[in-house]
């Protein structure tokens, strides 16, 4: 007798919140380097600034953008290009785009990152240099500049 075949559903939204909340302590997304001139040079500075490097890279993965970035900037482009819109409100596996911010070193940096629910959000933190869950808002000390949400996320 053979066993009765079950059809098997794909949950990509649930393994798209797994993949993000599996990624807090890994360094995977540490470094990015590039050829300038003659020397070889870390442009995430081993962690420092690996935030769009992170958010990017699961996106890819995911298929929801076309290709990694290292730059806010540039990943929020590809997510606007990629049917991403605006959102008042955020849902879990949403991306969000914190204020510029001097950290002391006279640079100000944007910073991204995900939402997963009840005021958690997971981003690269700058000082660790990996991904860490934290307060959506960093407990008031960074305002949100964007929320984008994508209809695939339900």
């Amino acid at each position: 007798m053979h066993a009765k075949k079950q059809k098997i559903t794909p949950l990509f939204f649930a393994t798209y919140l797994a993949l993000i909340k599996n990624s807090v302590g890994i360094k995977t997304f540490r470094n990015f380097y590039v050829q300038k001139g003659a020397q070889r040079t870390d442009i995430t500075k081993n962690g420092n600034l690996s935030c769009a490097f992170f958010v990017s890279s699961i996106l890819v993965l995911c298929k929801f953008i076309k290709s990694g970035h290292v730059t806010v900037d540039s990943t929020v482009r590809d997510l606007k290009k990629s049917g991403w819109k605006l959102a008042k409100k955020p849902k879990p596996g949403d991306v969000l785009v914190w204020e510029s911010f001097d950290f002391g070193s006279g640079h100000f940096h944007k910073h991204i990152g995900f939402y997963i629910g009840k005021d958690k959000a997971i981003s690269n933190n700058f000082k660790k240099g990996y991904p860490m869950e934290h307060h959506w808002k960093f407990k008031g000390k960074r305002n949100i500049e964007l929320i984008l949400t994508n209809k695939k996320l339900a």
